[in-house]
């Protein structure tokens, strides 16, 4: 009964949307939520203690076909999704090269089929593709491409014994979890057996420094086609950010700290958020939702700055704010440093003053539209078709091409 009473005088003390607030909680708590959280199967955890073994004693066949078909696991992705976006220019660039791409959606939460095929067919109509549901058994491949640590465990798990596997990493995945279960097994995925194409320096040196693993190299891309000056220039004011409200390494909390510091600093200054749509701010922004690579480069064209923050690795924002024009406001990092170093970037401690202070700087420029064409000018990166070029050429070394290999019978342009 005291304990009931106590119970009673610390609710009497909150308001009604803190005790649901808490309740919720509690309820989350006592759940345990965790098993659906994990993004694989039991049964797809794969090991590197008996992969490695295995494999490499079995031998597998050239390819019987002209076009040899590689099968591209991936999880379903949401519209625009960037790192979808990075992998379906190497499959264009492995189909321009000569191979037949079947695009394998492993869905642990066995989701709608129809549904996450037309997000791709929508968000990505130029990938030319099989898509399919992954099979039990990824027999029927020449070879297979993991997009990330839970299908990389897929792909060890589910291979023919000697199927070529290649890994094509864009980040190093255990910095997505504090230390425990999931980074040990995103971990173990680099010790797989499989070929490890590591995309920038950031992933290569991470992998070398932390697991001492080695890695094949692709460079950074830029899409300077689709995000480039307008013609003629719009005139430029405020700044924007890119919010992912459920992806911790892109700093959305340090995001809305910094920009109601920079909105109480410029308050003149209009606030662009585009991706996920906040809610409850302080300050008033403007939000885009998602956009097209086209309004995307409309929008960039538009203000002085923005934040691109990312606290692996460098977030593919920055790059394409810079061909449009805009100014990136960076949590000053080696990780992110070690794949750009454009000197019109600005780099700061990840605070909410200094990033409020840095997109000040970013709008104080006494010439903007001047300074908006140096900073578009001083990108000189390549496009992703040179990235994919390098990537098409290693694959080919584990499942080879013949000179028998027909053209694409279908268009490159991936913009």
């Amino acid at each position: 009964m005291a304990s009931l009473i106590g119970l009673w005088r610390k609710l009497a003390k909150k308001s009604p949307r803190e005790i649901a607030q808490h309740a919720a909680l509690r309820i989350s708590e006592l759940a345990d939520t965790s098993s659906l959280s994990f993004p694989l199967l039991p049964q797809d955890v794969a090991d590197s203690f008996d992969q490695r073994e295995l494999h490499a004693a079995a031998h597998w066949p050239p390819p019987s076909t002209p076009r040899p078909k590689l099968g591209w696991l991936v999880v379903p992705p949401g519209p625009g999704s960037g790192g979808h976006t990075t992998l379906f220019r190497m499959m264009q660039a492995c189909h321009v090269a000569g191979y037949d791409n079947t695009l394998l959606f492993y869905d642990r939460y066995h989701g709608d089929f129809a549904r996450n095929v037309a997000v791709v067919r929508s968000s990505w109509p130029w990938l030319v593709c099989d898509i399919q549901n992954v099979g039990a058994s990824l027999n029927g491949f020449d070879g297979i491409v993991a997009s990330s640590w839970p299908t990389a465990h897929v792909a060890a798990s589910r291979r023919v014994p000697g199927q070529p596997t290649t890994y094509f990493i864009q980040d190093f995945e255990p910095y997505f979890y504090p230390r425990g279960s999931e980074y040990s097994l995103a971990e173990d995925s680099y010790r797989l057996g499989l070929r490890n194409i590591s995309l920038g320096h950031m992933v290569q040196d991470s992998l070398t420094r932390e697991l001492g693993q080695t890695s094949d190299f692709v460079p950074f891309g830029c899409d300077t086609s689709v995000y480039r000056p307008l013609e003629p220039p719009p005139p430029r004011s405020g700044v924007l950010f890119y919010a992912k409200r459920g992806n911790d390494r892109r700093g959305y909390r340090l995001a809305v700290l910094a920009l109601e510091k920079f909105h109480t600093m410029y308050p003149d200054e209009p606030i662009h958020v585009y991706g996920d749509v906040p809610a409850g701010l302080s300050f008033p922004v403007t939000a885009h939702g998602s956009l097209s690579p086209e309004e995307l480069n409309v929008l960039y064209n538009s203000v002085v700055a923005g934040l691109a923050l990312s606290f692996t690795n460098i977030s593919l924002v920055a790059e394409e704010m810079l061909a449009a024009g805009a100014i990136p406001v960076i949590n000053d990092s080696v990780f992110a440093k070690a794949d750009l170093t454009n000197a019109h970037a600005i780099w700061v401690e990840a605070t909410p003053t200094a990033l409020a202070a840095g997109l000040g700087s970013a709008v104080s420029q006494s010439d903007r539209d001047g300074y908006a064409r140096a900073v578009a000018a001083s990108v000189t990166t390549p496009s992703w078709e040179a990235t994919g070029t390098t990537f098409s050429r290693l694959v080919s070394e584990t499942v080879p091409l013949t000179e028998s290999t027909p053209p694409s019978p279908a268009s490159t342009d991936v913009r």
